[in-house]
């Protein structure tokens, strides 16, 4: 390397990877916020329409010093599924126009997703400068906080609404027939048959919807919009998904029924145990109902199940609903909200380029005792 390239050969050794991401690593933020206003005046982006989504990256391995300056590894909800492993949270905020990634940055494994909105937003404001923009993001980018401070800083957001803002007798309530229909195709469904092609429908809430704030309630209210969306694939998938968990613990109920009074489920309390573990499992818990007892003549336990059809067919009223929060304003119609959030696609395909094709993958590396001990 030296006498052909003049390139010092530890400058390529092993450790090379790993003295860049420190190199790089006090400066990332500049880094990355310079790179995207470049980008945004060179290329003439458009980021009037921001998208903003936080994923985990499970790690391998043990941390016992890690830099307390720099965002650590913890337990939290993984994306992956990987509750067992350590985790670091990732935030990316790109633009509607291309998916171009124009922030982000890393989090603690355990940090809150609903805590990060307005940091996010604050940055994106600097680089936006006097421009005003649209944030979409998921349910955690609702928060009486973060919808404050979205308003303050005079942009808009949406995002659909968690449980905490819309009940299941709210969904349930709406009707399709009241609702509008929408002319848009899912990526997936680009190229199927008509009749195989997913519908939407848009139902704008009547009444202005208002945030509380349920910590300090004597702050006002927040005004915002709520229009309920109906998707036919959503619907299909949640009857479908509930077909199959009633089936399988049908057939769970039924081997348990066999084996009443066996080695496994000698007495009523296993065998209580077991349903009540069936339920758990199988998340049949709010439509099944069971009673187990003892036969006084054989001493045996004894089971009696049914899937309460009431609470079935309450549950099926919901499918396919859902519910999206907006302070856009009345201008611009349901139909057209709906088809702005489609567009948070684009953030999700960034995250794909990171777990997919980039193969964005765990790093070992090992310190070399030896060179510490002078050998």
């Amino acid at each position: 390397m030296p006498e052909i390239l003049g390139i010092p050969a530890a400058a390529l050794n092993d450790d090379k990877l790993g003295r860049t991401l420190d190199a790089i690593a006090p400066h990332l933020e500049q880094i990355t916020s310079g790179i995207a206003v470049r980008a945004i005046t060179e290329f003439g982006i458009d980021i009037g329409q921001l998208h903003w989504d936080m994923t985990s990256f499970s790690l391998h391995g043990a941390y016992d010093h890690a830099d307390e300056d720099y965002p650590g590894p913890r337990y939290g909800h993984s994306k992956d599924r990987r509750d067992d492993l350590l985790q670091i949270q990732a935030g990316i905020a790109a633009a509607g126009d291309g998916g171009i990634p124009l922030y982000h940055r890393a989090y603690d494994g355990g940090a809150a997703e609903v805590s990060q909105v307005t940091g996010a937003m604050t940055a994106l404001k600097k680089i936006a400068g006097t421009r005003t923009f649209l944030l979409i993001g998921d349910s955690k980018l609702i928060s009486y906080d973060n919808v404050a401070a979205v308003a303050k800083a005079r942009c808009a957001f949406l995002a659909p609404a968690s449980k905490t803002y819309v009940k299941a007798e709210e969904l349930a309530a709406c009707r399709l027939e009241e609702a509008t229909e929408v002319s848009y195709v899912a990526g997936r469904d680009v190229g199927k048959r008509p009749g195989q092609i997913g519908r939407w429908h848009v139902l704008e809430d009547t009444a202005p919807f208002q945030i509380r704030n349920s910590k300090r309630k004597s702050r006002p209210p927040l005004v915002v919009r709520r229009i309920f969306v109906h998707s036919s694939a959503r619907a299909s998938a949640a009857a479908a998904s509930r077909a199959k968990k009633l089936a399988r613990t049908s057939d769970d109920l039924d081997r348990l029924t066999r084996g009443l009074g066996g080695r496994f489920y000698p007495d009523q309390k296993k065998a209580a145990d077991r349903i009540a573990q069936i339920a758990r499992d199988r998340k049949t818990g709010p439509y099944l109902r069971w009673t187990a007892g003892t036969d006084p003549a054989t001493g045996k336990p004894t089971l009696t199940w049914h899937f309460d059809q009431d609470a079935i067919d309450a549950e099926a009223a919901t499918d396919g609903w859902y519910a999206l929060l907006t302070n856009l304003d009345a201008a611009i119609t349901a139909r057209q909200v709906l088809l702005r959030y489609k567009g948070q696609e684009a953030v999700e395909r960034r995250y794909g380029n990171l777990k997919g094709p980039l193969a964005v993958a765990p790093l070992f590396l090992k310190t070399r005792v030896s060179e510490f001990r002078g050998e």
